[in-house]
């Protein structure tokens, strides 16, 4: 059924704002928009305590109107027109969270244009878009919040923005997609391949039917955007993030790590070094005694190194329908609370105003500095010997070399293990490409990255 919002909007005008419920439109009445609108109304008296004023959702815009009806019930209209929700007179603040970056780009944009305040969980919206969109915010007055766009029930960005806003950021690292996590946590303790444990994943629903943003590292990389801008007042850079997924990771890594005393885990990874900053997602061995190594499953878990503050670290829910509505709505009671503030008094888009936005460099690949995993395939269990005489020609620091024990019904057992001391991304290249031309070593070289995260 059609409710022309137009017509069922009862308006309030001269009413003052703080006497009134902050009046939200929402487009997109999915997971996160049917979990927003339940927990709202679950909730209400609760978050009316806490924001100092109710928050209503006066209206909605969704592709199904007959299923959005029976969401949000016959008070509250429904279109099919999302710019229409976006434009009306009588919403203080769009929700957006259809996702998308095309059409939304729109619809937040006109929005601002409109004098509103924009709450999202878009993370892909504002990693490629989030220069213009905070820009036009900031020439409107208005705020533009995204909790929910990273790590869902874990409050992030407020921790960076706020929590941790006397420090000097030195490192952000986590695990920000949960779908990865759970493939990873499948192949580590059921000893299953990746293709086997992606195709679990999708039966439980936690990878869609195609899974290429969140397997391929975009996901991550988006999240991780938003996180460095936070961290290190820098404007978004989506672009300049080194994005490597988990497609081409084998079990036989998976069990080498766990011999080694590791874990693989996807990380996203902002790092603040002298020379410039890392924007990396990679998989990469974690210490198995290091709590990141014991985030299983959909969860997801960020660290941060502060100078004052020290280690930091956040644990919870990477993605649900109400998880991702805490989030959004504590957004919304954070607008609900900005009238009668002036915008410069805001806490800003990025956690820092825009006189002191730097762009600081991104460091290329090849100078990224890591300790390293490299698991050197071998004719015989001697050439051990041959492999650790070419990387030490090559003066690649070694810290551990060993033989892999066993897999069962592997044809070539023979595989060399090295972990290497903190070297730049270029000599392991090098050496690596040393390897694979080595009479002694009988297959393609896997190499990871070691992360300490002390």
């Amino acid at each position: 059924m059609y409710r022309d919002p137009v017509q069922s909007l009862q308006p309030l005008h001269g009413v003052p704002a703080a006497m009134r419920p902050l009046r939200v439109g929402m487009i997109g009445i999915g997971t996160v928009g049917a979990g927003t609108f339940g927990v709202l109304a679950r909730n209400q008296a609760l978050i009316a305590g806490r924001a100092g004023r109710g928050i209503e959702v006066v209206m909605v815009a969704a592709r199904n109107l007959a299923r959005a009806a029976g969401i949000v019930g016959p008070g509250v209209p429904v279109t099919d027109d999302p710019m229409r929700v976006a434009t009306h007179p009588d919403v203080d603040v769009l929700v957006e969270v259809a996702g998308g970056t095309g059409p939304a780009r729109g619809w937040v944009l006109a929005a601002i244009a409109h004098g509103k305040h924009v709450v999202t969980a878009n993370k892909a919206l504002l990693a490629e878009h989030g220069t213009e969109i905070f820009s036009a915010a900031r020439a409107h007055g208005v705020a533009v919040a995204y909790e929910g766009a990273v790590a869902v029930s874990i409050p992030i960005v407020k921790a960076l923005r706020e929590g941790l806003t006397a420090n000097r950021i030195e490192w952000v690292a986590g695990i920000i997609n949960g779908t990865t996590n759970f493939i990873l946590s499948k192949m580590r303790d059921e000893g299953l391949d990746f293709a086997a444990a992606l195709a679990e994943a999708q039966a439980l629903g936690y990878a869609e039917a195609d899974p290429t943003f969140d397997i391929e590292g975009i996901d991550a990389a988006h999240k991780l955007t938003l996180l460095a801008a936070n961290a290190f007042g820098t404007p978004v850079r989506f672009a300049d993030v080194q994005v490597e997924g988990i497609t081409a990771l084998q079990g036989r890594d998976v069990a080498c790590a766990e011999q080694l005393g590791f874990r693989i885990k996807l990380l996203g990874v902002a790092h603040r070094r002298e020379e410039g900053v890392e924007l990396r997602v990679q998989p990469a061995l974690v210490p198995a005694a290091h709590l990141m190594a014991h985030v299983n499953g959909s969860m997801n878990a960020v660290m941060v190194k502060g100078d004052a503050s020290g280690v930091t670290m956040y644990y919870g829910a990477g993605a649900g329908s109400e998880q991702t509505a805490s989030a959004v709505i504590a957004d919304l009671v954070d607008v609900a609370r900005l009238d009668g503030t002036q915008a410069a008094q805001r806490v800003p888009h990025q956690g820092f105003h825009p006189h002191a936005m730097n762009t600081l460099p991104v460091l290329p690949r090849a100078a990224v500095r890591t300790s390293h995993y490299l698991r050197v395939p071998v004719h015989a269990a001697s050439h051990i010997e041959a492999v650790a005489a070419l990387l030490a020609e090559l003066k690649l620091p070694v810290q551990q070399m060993v033989l892999a024990a066993d897999q069962p019904g592997s044809a070539d057992a023979h595989q060399v293990l090295v972990l290497t001391a903190p070297a730049v991304q270029g000599t392991v290249d090098l050496a690596v490409h040393a390897l694979q031309a080595h009479p002694a070593v009988a297959g393609t070289v896997a190499t990871l990255r070691v992360e300490t995260l002390g």
